[in-house]
């Protein structure tokens, strides 16, 4: 066990909420996901913190500056911080399409605002001294493929937007990238939107689960970096892809997942088919994860980046079967708590920044 107290480690809420609802298994209240946040436990080690998904039942996004204070002293007085936040941006939820008409792009941006508006209420509570707030295209490959050149025009230009307005709120965003979401479905359209975007305060949020499809070219053949018939047990093989894929894509990146893959894509509910979030312990991961984290974490010469301040366990489309069981968020700390002791730093903090 090291001394490292750096990145912290966060559980991510949402699992009780993607994948879930009337065409899948209910939905996991905000109170029972924090309840198994707070009582895993590792050789006396607990989670650090949280990162929240934007929605009701969760936490409404139109919330009010009384409703946040009062998230915010019942997640802090349990002795959690809160991370990075994940607007809801897509049509269903009350947003619209990155690349859509007037509308959509209008409805896209106002809950970028409310996100970055709860995000500084959060800040001015006490509990959220990191984190990002978390965006993707809200469209489809399939639709972006209709006419990439200028759908990817108008996706940066809706992200240049939305860089704008989170800057009034002094916020950053991060694009996550998956294969499902349009013109960030291959790790080289990633690269150029954010290039295309231009802005200081957008980067790059890396998931492992996620990432690894980029390495296998799913909706992107032509950015495949592992062949069709990859033997998984090539292990050089496999570090090799993912440090050509980290090369290109760390030095965007602001927040990171950590996750487990089986190599497969897996959609449940509404959400689309993406990368398969296994359990930490899954014989079929393809991933070591505290090996494979490193990628993310250091740079090409070995050196700790330390470009954010916390972690955050990633496992949409578990069953609830598995998610109600305290054993699994156990598993999870444990996963994180490998990375951090691998590739974590010891800093000494204010009492006041102890969180």
């Amino acid at each position: 066990m090291s001394t490292n107290n750096f990145p912290k480690v966060h559980n991510a809420m949402w699992p009780g909420l993607v994948g879930k609802g009337p065409d899948s298994e209910p939905v996991i209240e905000l109170d029972k996901m924090l309840e198994m946040t707070v009582n895993a436990e590792v050789d006396g080690r607990h989670f650090d913190g949280v990162d929240l998904f934007l929605c009701a039942p969760h936490v409404d996004i139109d919330s009010t500056a009384d409703d946040i204070k009062a998230l915010a002293d019942k997640i802090g007085g349990m002795g959690l911080a809160i991370g990075s936040l994940v607007a809801p941006v897509w049509g269903p939820a009350g947003g619209g399409s990155a690349m859509g008409d007037g509308a959509e792009i209008s409805r896209y941006l106002a809950q970028v605002r409310k996100a970055c508006q709860i995000g500084a209420w959060l800040r001015e509570c006490g509990v959220r001294s990191y984190g990002v707030i978390r965006i993707d295209s809200a469209a489809s490959p399939e639709e972006w493929a209709k006419d990439p050149e200028t759908n990817q025009q108008k996706i940066a230009t809706t992200f240049k937007q939305a860089c704008r307005i989170a800057a009034e709120y002094g916020e950053k965003l991060a694009a996550e990238g998956e294969v499902c979401w349009a013109g960030m479905h291959g790790w080289q359209w990633m690269v150029q939107l954010l290039e295309m975007v231009g802005e200081s305060n957008i980067g790059f949020q890396a998931d492992m689960a996620h990432t690894l499809l980029y390495t296998l070219g799913v909706n992107a053949p032509e950015q495949r970096i592992l062949p069709e018939d990859f033997d998984w047990s090539d292990t050089e093989a496999l570090q090799e892809a993912l440090r050509k894929l980290t090369a290109a894509l760390r030095p965007w990146t602001i927040d990171f997942h950590v996750a487990q893959n089986d190599g497969t894509v897996f959609g449940a509910g509404s959400h689309d088919k993406t990368g398969r979030h296994c359990q930490a312990t899954d014989p079929n991961g393809k991933l070591d994860i505290a090996r494979d984290a490193g990628h993310w974490l250091r740079d090409e010469n070995g050196e700790l980046t330390r470009r954010f301040k916390h972690i955050c366990w990633d496992g949409c489309m578990f069953p609830n079967e598995v998610m109600l069981k305290q054993q699994t968020w156990n598993d999870i700390l444990a996963a994180l708590l490998s990375v951090r002791d691998a590739h974590g730093w010891l800093e000494f903090l204010e009492e006041s920044e102890e969180k």
